[in-house]
């Protein structure tokens, strides 16, 4: 078995905060996998389902983001885990929003629930850093990541979460770089199929420039057939 875990804080009032980007990853999984139903167990909203031939247990700590670890190393004691066992989603500040990288170990970098779940589990899991971007100033922090996400966001998060449940089976077969190929491939821009029209150096946006037209045809008098012509053919036989 394997935990896949989501870090956020519960209830209404935080459901479409930044910070619970994670909480979002777990309800996509849930939905694109066929997991359920969820239960409280373990002090978390929990349920169970398969990623390929693997069993998961998907798991949203209702501790708040502070106490997350709290949760998770009791599922992890209950259901005789280790470290390496556990994938936690959650919200990153040093990526740009829509960007996603996965990372084993190493520090919790100031995010409360990760260093809380250092203190329950230790640092030897997998997490899954969602980027959110970050404010600009570190006294931005909080504010920005306990608010909503914009209206303008869903062009990016959307494409995000659909991928993450889609994809989330490479995970439990050992393939996180896949993983990561396949959601930034279904999350990159758009190309347009409409060539731009092309421009000359120097000409000003919206206007552009006509093609060239057909040179025009000499007037009838210089025409090889023309008046002029026949007339310069009769004196040159004399």
């Amino acid at each position: 078995m394997q935990l896949f875990v989501g870090l956020g804080n519960p209830g209404a009032k935080y459901a479409h905060n930044r910070h619970n980007i994670g909480f979002m990853a777990i309800d996509a999984i849930a939905a694109a996998n066929g997991f359920g139903p969820w239960r409280t167990k373990f002090q978390a909203a929990a349920a169970e389902g398969h990623l390929g031939s693997t069993k998961v247990l998907l798991i949203k700590p209702q501790t708040f983001m502070n106490l997350s670890g709290q949760a998770v190393g009791e599922a992890m004691r209950y259901l005789k885990l280790t470290p390496e066992d556990i994938w936690v989603f959650h919200d990153e500040l040093d990526l740009a929003p829509g960007k996603l990288r996965v990372k084993k170990g190493g520090g919790h970098a100031g995010h409360n629930g990760l260093r809380s779940m250092h203190q329950h589990v230790g640092a030897d899991y997998s997490r899954i850093r969602m980027g959110i971007g970050h404010p600009g100033h570190k006294d931005l922090v909080s504010h920005y990541v306990l608010h909503d996400f914009a209206q303008a966001d869903r062009e990016w998060l959307d494409p995000l979460l659909a991928a993450v449940g889609r994809e989330a089976g490479r995970l439990v077969a050992g393939d996180a770089a896949g993983f990561m190929n396949a959601v930034a491939l279904a999350t990159r821009p758009a190309v347009s199929d409409t060539a731009p029209t092309k421009k000359e150096p120097g000409a000003s946006v919206g206007n552009t420039v006509p093609e060239a037209s057909a040179p025009a045809a000499p007037p009838d008098d210089v025409r090889q057939d023309g008046p002029l012509a026949r007339l310069l053919a009769k004196f040159s036989r004399r």
